[in-house]
């Protein structure tokens, strides 16, 4: 017989018919909610056996040293120089971070936070896309607000659904400013290697795609966008189908750096010169990127900051809305893109 799950504060908030918060202040007894409702969220935690978590003190004292990132792919620089800005942040207040990995699946991505709340970190940093669909993400959103119930903090870097403060990287305008780039030097026969556009962050990009090429008067549903993982070894298996299934492309554009390596990467097996034969323009700017051969043109944006900055609205008092910080982005023009043969 499968055993009962334990009650959740978020179970007694509903079934009192007042907020996380509230129900919190009832349970330890702080001021902000009157008597009357005090007892009855008293009264409904005894019935469903609601035991209040045992660390919510220590998070709500501010005395835990921890505090949790999660990134998509721990190997991906985009999430690597993120980390340095976390990393930076943390060593400044004597902070300690543990990292977990997401693999961009909704499921681990709830494991992980679940783990973090578990090891007493007072703040969570998610970092990477959100999804498309509210609903993907929907179970992490309640753990995240029993979370901060309890005292903890949470922010995000991306477009998420999950009602907290925010980084937002400058996806669009970007998109918008490297498509410009790429339709400037001649190209029309443009393919994009994206990641699965149930992410935030490729919907975004896309979307700032679209604008410039409806600009150029072109549409993005003239041309090929393949969905691959949103890794080196998607780039790679993106723009092998973009040879195979549209040879008379002569531009590529990969929606992270990770997938513009791995372009490089399949398009010098085939043989393709680059940028002679086929141009190629990433999106992040990560480190390695000025030194590919040939140097990648790509968006920068402030990763390191943005780590930073993530970290800073995390540690703050909380507030009345979720804050955002958004972030600008520089087209940086290297040797991967050239003006197509004639």
């Amino acid at each position: 017989m499968a055993q009962r799950a334990r009650p959740r504060l978020v179970d007694v908030a509903q079934a009192a018919g007042v907020s996380i918060a509230a129900a919190s202040r009832a349970l330890s007894g702080a001021a902000g909610v009157s008597e009357e409702i005090a007892q009855r969220v008293r009264e409904v935690a005894a019935e469903l056996g609601y035991v209040a978590n045992v660390h919510a003190r220590t998070l709500a004292g501010g005395t835990s040293t921890g505090v949790g990132l999660l990134v998509h792919e721990i190997g991906d620089p985009y999430f690597t120089e993120i980390a340095s800005g976390v990393l930076r942040v943390a060593a400044q207040r004597g902070l300690t971070v543990q990292i977990g990995h997401t693999g961009r699946d909704p499921d681990a991505e709830l494991l992980q936070v679940r783990t973090l709340i578990a090891n007493r970190v007072r703040a969570i940093v998610i970092s990477g896309s959100g999804f498309v669909e509210a609903r993907v993400q929907a179970p992490v959103k309640r753990e995240l607000q029993e979370f901060q119930a309890a005292g903890g903090r949470v922010a995000v870097i991306g477009r998420h659904h999950l009602g907290t403060d925010a980084v937002l990287p400058d996806n669009l305008a970007g998109g918008r400013s490297i498509t410009e780039h790429v339709l400037s030097l001649g190209h029309r026969r443009i393919a994009f290697a994206a990641g699965p556009v149930a992410l935030t962050t490729v919907a975004d990009r896309l979307a700032g795609a679209e604008e410039a090429l409806r600009a150029a008067g072109s549409r993005l549903a003239d041309l090929p966008v393949i969905e691959e993982a949103f890794t080196r070894d998607g780039g790679t298996r993106a723009t092998l189908r973009i040879l195979d299934e549209h040879p008379r492309t002569t531009a590529v554009i990969a929606l992270n750096d990770d997938m513009a390596i791995g372009a490089l990467a399949a398009l010098r097996s085939r043989g393709v010169a680059v940028p002679r034969e086929m141009s190629v323009a990433g999106f992040d700017d990560v480190a390695v990127a000025e030194h590919l051969s040939p140097a990648l043109t790509t968006v920068r944006l402030p990763m390191t900051d943005m780590g930073e900055q993530a970290l800073l609205l995390a540690l703050k008092e909380p507030s009345a809305r979720p804050r955002r910080r958004t972030t600008e982005h520089r087209l940086v023009v290297r040797d991967s893109t050239a003006a197509p043969r004639s």
